[in-house]
């Protein structure tokens, strides 16, 4: 399998949406299923494209995972900030390295593009394989408050330590919904 990572969504939209949609169907059920469908909806209708990146695993001509990047502003911190959500693989391309090796490209583009931290919330498991770091609300205040405080996790960009960041956050206006928090 030849595995391609490409930045961008235009007139893919729909390919990025059902993509999302079946990988958590699949493993969440399918409302969970529609509710990300959905968020990865608006978040593609609804961001502004100077804050936000979308990154594609292709093979066989198919989009078979996707990253979505978006801006994470501080209001008394200048660093550049992006969060990692959602994130998805198909379900018959899960446990091959295709996540892994989307997230590692994804990772060096926005460094190369100049952004200083990443941030998700998700399994710290999974994702520390790829350098993220468990954080503290002191070391990073969230947008809205946690439902699992052990999946806010980190990286910096620049030299792989633990993030610091000043002040409360503001999300992109489709992550602002404390359903998926």
């Amino acid at each position: 399998m030849t595995l391609k990572i490409t930045l961008g969504f235009e007139g893919r939209e729909q390919s990025i949406i059902d993509m999302f949609a079946e990988s958590f169907t699949a493993s969440e059920g399918a409302d969970e299923g529609e509710l990300i469908g959905c968020l990865v909806r608006d978040l593609l209708s609804q961001t502004p494209t100077t804050d936000v990146r979308v990154f594609c695993a292709e093979a066989e001509g198919r989009i078979i995972g996707t990253a979505v990047f978006t801006r994470l502003t501080y209001a008394e911190d200048p660093q550049s900030v992006f969060l990692l959500s959602p994130m998805a693989v198909t379900p018959d391309r899960q446990r091959k390295g295709v996540g892994e090796t989307l997230l590692t490209e994804a990772l060096k583009d926005l460094r190369r593009e100049g952004a200083q931290i990443a941030i998700t919330y998700g399994d710290p498991n999974y994702y520390k394989r790829v350098g993220f770091l468990p954080m503290t609300e002191e070391q990073a205040r969230a947008p809205l408050p946690l439902s699992q405080s052990h999946g806010w996790i980190g990286q910096s960009l620049e030299d792989g330590s633990a993030p610091l960041l000043r002040g409360p956050s503001t999300c992109v206006s489709a992550l602002n919904r404390a359903d998926i928090w």
